[in-house]
């Protein structure tokens, strides 16, 4: 099972792309210091409709891979389908589904912000798969009582 610790939204503000990079850089580092991760999931990019949008999304990603990398942290990839099918049991879950299931298998009694729910549910999936690969658990993963920490 997996045991909830904290999730959050990283609000980088309006102003210049280097500056709100270096804020997406920042804030992943401070979580990975603050919780001790040894490993992070994270969305591969899809192609939006807007190219504009889809580059500025890589470049937050960008960031946010090289913050856990230079931490040491092994990073895995899913796309939004893998998740969905992981959480909700199906590639076509909306963000409400996912976020009602992570709700449900975190034990959350409160809804977290849509971003948050997207991370968490990446987290869960990541774990899920993680498992599914190694059959006694997720090597060097903090656990407590027989649970993973997300």
């Amino acid at each position: 099972t997996c045991e909830y610790v904290a999730s959050g939204c990283i609000r980088t503000g309006s102003g210049d792309l280097p500056d709100r990079l270096r804020a997406v850089f920042a804030g992943v580092s401070e979580v990975i210091r603050l919780h001790g991760p040894v490993t992070m999931g994270i969305e591969q990019v899809f192609m939006a409709r807007n190219a504009d949008s889809a580059l500025k999304l890589g470049q937050a990603r960008g960031a946010a891979i090289v913050a856990a990398a230079e931490q040491g942290l092994e990073i895995a990839e899913y796309t939004a389908t893998q998740v969905k099918q992981a959480i909700a049991g199906t590639g076509g879950a909306d963000k409400e589904q996912v976020q009602m299931m992570v709700m449900h298998l975190l034990k959350l009694v409160k809804k977290p912000q849509i971003d948050a729910s997207d991370a968490l549910a990446i987290a869960l999936c990541h774990a899920h798969h993680r498992q599914s690969l190694i059959p006694h658990g997720l090597a060097g993963a903090k656990r407590r009582a027989g649970r993973l920490r997300l």
